[in-house]
């Protein structure tokens, strides 16, 4: 089996280059010119320099490589943006370079078997804040209608939009959507920020309302898309909600990296929602100033701000068998672990 992974130099990318080498896939990873192979060393690798901004380039790539590979049997794409200094930038990366990737292939007579989107659980905004009787959250469900409320879930929503439509216009074309929430694992670096500022004994909460958090693994979003592979008669045009199957408190993350860390004292610190908003607007007009994207930012904070990440993955485990093997205690402690080997901390 042929399988292409794109934006494969990134952290879940790299990740999905692995697994398909470790079942056995011929497996090329789908990446820009310029873009880092430092995860991506396995000799078995092939690679595909794809340019998904523009059209045109893309079908000179494309025809290039239908020479030597027909066509690949399934696609992952994972490749995309999560920071970005302008709105419009967004749509670019997450939805324009997933039409002109999908168009281009149709017109080539290249779509795969299979087609497996990476979105996020973003893309459902806030829609299930309000706290029952007993200070509960209820799940955000798969039959949700999406309520993006950050730049970077409207681009996912609208890659999701386009290929429903491409679905009903290309016959034959299969895709199956899925949306993690928060992904953790070795080489990520947002979340690695946290585990750097515990190391300094300080730690960050945002706002005061009682917050319910999700997480999935890498390995366990890894496995959870692998799975998909072969099932098209089930997960054909379905979208899967993707966690670890637990809902967390807004510190459990923090306290487990104390934990693996041996630090006796950390000094926790709840920003008000109100100085939160200001800090990262501060971040975010910086940002434009230097030109680079920074961390915090107005998506950031509407992120932050949001109580409720409970999600419902039961269609996963129905459909697709997926069973989560890394709660996060033991995800936390083996992410703690690469960060000591590789000298992040």
């Amino acid at each position: 089996m042929k399988i292409l992974v794109t934006g494969a130099s990134g952290f879940i990318g790299s990740f999905l280059c692995e697994e398909g080498l470790k079942r056995n896939m011929e497996t090329w990873a789908g990446m820009r010119e310029h873009s880092s192979r430092r995860w991506l060393t396995d000799k078995r690798l092939k690679f595909a320099t794809l340019d998904m901004t523009d059209a045109e380039r893309l079908k000179g790539q494309l025809a290039d490589y239908k020479k030597e590979v027909g066509r690949w049997d399934v696609i992952i794409h994972a490749g995309g943006a999560t920071k970005c200094l302008k709105r419009e930038d967004f749509d670019l990366h997450n939805y324009i370079c997933t039409k002109n990737l999908v168009n281009t292939l149709a017109e080539l007579n290249m779509l795969p078997t299979q087609f497996l989107y990476v979105s996020s659980l973003s893309v459902l905004g806030p829609i299930r804040e309000e706290q029952n009787a007993d200070g509960t959250y209820n799940d955000m469900l798969t039959t949700d209608a999406p309520q993006p409320n950050t730049a970077y879930g409207e681009s996912k929503v609208k890659s999701e939009i386009f290929l429903k439509s491409a679905h009903k216009k290309e016959e034959g074309f299969s895709y199956t959507i899925f949306r993690p929430t928060g992904v953790y694992g070795p080489r990520e670096k947002d979340y690695f920020m946290m585990a750097k500022s515990i190391k300094q004994h300080i730690d960050f909460g945002a706002g005061f309302k009682r917050q319910v958090l999700t997480f999935v693994y890498v390995r366990d979003l890894v496995n959870a898309i692998f799975s998909a592979i072969g099932k098209a008669e089930v997960a054909n045009g379905k979208s899967y909600l993707v966690s670890d199957g637990q809902n967390y408190s807004s510190r459990a993350f923090s306290d487990l990296i104390q934990k693996e860390l041996g630090i006796k004292q950390v000094f926790h610190f709840t920003a008000p929602l109100g100085l939160l908003r200001v800090i990262c607007a501060v971040a975010e007009f910086f940002s434009h100033l230097t030109h680079k994207a920074s961390t915090l930012n107005g998506d950031k904070y509407r992120i932050m701000r949001q109580r409720n990440w409970q999600c419902d993955i039961t269609p996963l485990k129905e459909d697709l068998g997926y069973v989560p093997e890394w709660p996060l205690e033991r995800g936390v402690k083996e992410c703690i672990a690469w960060y000591k080997e590789n000298h992040w901390i």
